[in-house]
């Protein structure tokens, strides 16, 4: 105590001050101790590409935008520090042919087995945004009539580069998504400790979202949507936010759905966000789990105040203009429970076949729907599309009217 007296750090505390003060930090670290070992993580090397190829693998590209530094070691890629520019690149990767829905194949050793593991075939940097922009209309020009889409998705803390890139991965094979994905990865240095340094990452990295959102919609792409999960979606709210203000809106007949999924974000902060936008014509489609035991452990960070990811006042959100995607009651794949928005990719099908069957019945959906232990709220502020096509990632839950008019990037 003494140490601490001399160089000031209790000063105006107390000695009972002091203790409460050690107490909170005493338990913070518990937290942080706990959430280190909530899953196994890819090692180093989890990047390293392979020719090897295996039958039935089924072979995807993702195209990259990052705040994160280039890193020239093998199997890496991108590390946790911070770039002074936004860096592009584009990947080459494989699922194995008995992928479990959900899960993430991460490579044993070295470059892995493309039978068995996910892995990485080529990952070519890319130097400008033009270069980006071209790998994203060659990907476009791919798909057929009608599948013309972009798939933004932008991870939360505590993300190694090969751990965003795989889970969305994972999400686009699950849903057999006809969208071109693209991952944007700010600068996160994935561990516990880095919870500030991956906020100020995060926020610094708005501008640079705002332009891939942007390079997205000039790319010629019918729709573009985005997906932010944890702690991604402050980055995501926080760019939206900027084209809503900046006077230069996104097309917004080519916006498609806005997902935040577990956000860790501050519940008032996000009201008085929807208040500057103003309510939504197409709703938010916000994934929440009462019993996400990360985000409870940030609302302990944060003073007890409670994230959008674990609010309980569905009818609230919306009010606000949020359809409610509720996925309490669905068995997580990790252990805190902080992961069940990726194994929506699964059941869209089912979900929006519901939505449909519903429609055919009332005439309109309903305005909650309940399967497989997912609860879906304010569908009565949608109506289905019709279409041929398997849904993509992004339309997990819910089809949103095309004809409305689009809440986020323009309305955000």
């Amino acid at each position: 105590m003494l140490i601490f007296e001399r160089v000031g750090l209790v000063s105006g505390m107390g000695v009972a001050g002091m203790r409460r003060a050690g107490m909170r930090l005493a338990a913070t670290a518990l937290c942080l101790t706990l959430l280190a070992g909530c899953s196994d993580r890819p090692g180093p090397e989890a990047l390293t590409p392979t020719t090897a190829k295996a039958p039935g693998a089924r072979e995807h590209v993702i195209l990259v935008a990052s705040t994160r530094e280039r890193d020239p070691r093998p199997g890496v890629i991108f590390n946790g520090e911070r770039s002074t520019s936004l860096n592009f690149a584009k990947v080459d990767l494989s699922v194995p042919p008995a992928h479990k829905a959900g899960e993430i194949e991460w490579p044993k050793k070295g470059a892995g087995d493309p039978a068995t593991d996910m892995v990485v075939h080529e990952a070519i940097y890319r130097d400008t945004e033009q270069d980006f922009l071209r790998d994203m209309k060659s990907e476009l020009a791919r798909r057929p009539a009608g599948q013309k889409k972009v798939f933004i998705f932008v991870h939360g803390y505590n993300t190694q580069f090969s751990e965003a890139l795989y889970r969305l991965a994972q999400m686009a094979h699950d849903a057999d998504a006809p969208a071109v994905p693209v991952l944007f990865t700010w600068a996160s240095r994935a561990t516990t400790e880095a919870y500030v340094y991956d906020n100020n990452s995060a926020t610094a990295a708005r501008d640079n979202l705002e332009e891939t959102i942007r390079l997205a919609f000039g790319s010629g792409a019918d729709e573009v949507s985005i997906m932010a999960h944890s702690m991604g979606n402050w980055v995501t709210v926080e760019a939206l936010r900027q084209i809503r203000i900046s006077g230069k809106p996104v097309p917004q007949n080519k916006v498609g759905n806005i997902i935040l999924a577990a956000p860790d974000i501050d519940v008032d902060v996000f009201k008085s966000q929807l208040k500057r936008f103003g309510k939504p014509a197409k709703p938010f489609v916000v994934i929440v789990s009462r019993d996400d035991k990360a985000l409870g452990i940030s609302e302990f960070l944060a003073g007890k105040k409670q994230r959008l990811g674990e609010y309980s006042n569905d009818a609230e959100l919306v009010d606000l203009g949020a359809v409610v995607v509720d996925m309490t009651d669905v068995k997580a794949l990790d252990s805190f429970n902080h992961g069940k928005f990726a194994q929506l990719a699964e059941m869209a099908p089912q979900l929006r076949g519901s939505v449909l069957r519903g429609e055919a019945a009332g005439g309109k959906p309903a305005p909650s729907l309940s399967m497989d232990g997912v609860r879906i709220t304010g569908l009565d502020r949608l109506r289905p599309q019709p279409t041929t096509q398997q849904p993509t990632t992004q339309q997990a839950a819910v089809a949103v009217d095309d004809d409305a008019a689009a809440p986020a990037p323009a309305a955000q």
